[in-house]
This record gives C-alpha cells, sequence and structure tokens, in this order.
C-alpha cells in the first residue's frame, strides 16, 4: 500500500523542490531544451473512500491565454484535464494511492501532465516558459 510518504520520497530523490508541507509539494522538473516546468502535488486524504494524489501543472495567467484552446486541446490527452485556480490555468490528474505502483501509476502520470503542460504553455504563451 502505497502512502504520501512515498510519493514525498520519490519527487525529493529526482526533483528540485521548491516548497513542502504536510499535504502539498511544489517542484520543478527540467523538461529539456532549456525549459523547466513547475508541478504542484496535493495529498487529498478522502476521494471516495480513498486516499489520492492530485498532480497539477501551470500552462500560464488564465487571463493571458486562449482558454477556449487550453480546453480543445487538454481534450485531446489521455491524461489531466484543464481547470483555471487563482488565476492560473493548469493541466491537473488524479492518481489513487491505496495500491499505486510508484513508477507506474505516479511517475509515468507525473511526465505526461509535465510534458502535456510544458507544451501548452509554449503554444498557448507564445513560447514563453513563465512556469
Amino acid at each position: 500500500m502505497t502512502v504520501w510518504a512515498d510519493v514525498i520520497n520519490y519527487v525529493r530523490v529526482r526533483y528540485e523542490v521548491l516548497e513542502e508541507t504536510e499535504h502539498w509539494l511544489r517542484f520543478r522538473v527540467d523538461t529539456g531544451g532549456g525549459r523547466t516546468q513547475q508541478v504542484a502535488v496535493h495529498y487529498l486524504p478522502d476521494v471516495e473512500g480513498a486516499p489520492c494524489a492530485e498532480i497539477s501543472s501551470p500552462v500560464g495567467w488564465a487571463d493571458k491565454i486562449d482558454l477556449r484552446r487550453l480546453l480543445e486541446l487538454a481534450g485531446t490527452s489521455p491524461v489531466g484535464g484543464a481547470a483555471v485556480v487563482d488565476g492560473v490555468a493548469l493541466v491537473k490528474h488524479t492518481v489513487p494511492l491505496a495500491s499505486l505502483h510508484l513508477e507506474e501509476e505516479f511517475g509515468r502520470p507525473l511526465r505526461s501532465v509535465v510534458a502535456r503542460a510544458d507544451a501548452l504553455e509554449h503554444e498557448l504563451g507564445a513560447g514563453s516558459d513563465e512556469f
């Protein structure tokens, strides 16, 4: 059974942690080509009776990108959905923690969310790398 501590350790070993609380991590992932992408992982203790981790990565400021285009592009990906939180457009995905195999069921979706968010930030933000 995977616990939140396993997720924290997985992230700490692989990425530069920028901020951390008991139920939340923010870290930076190198996406290649001189680009990086910020990611947040939140611990959700009870989603339909089971603990989950929510992975999110910013695409851009909601008032500076084409949100309709973001929704269209996000809809073509098998991992993640689009949201706006505190004025920031995000790609988000939630994974269960109860029987999670870290590399396959956390690492792979994490990398997919990061790659998708970085590509969308690049496309919708006119090549910017603000996040």
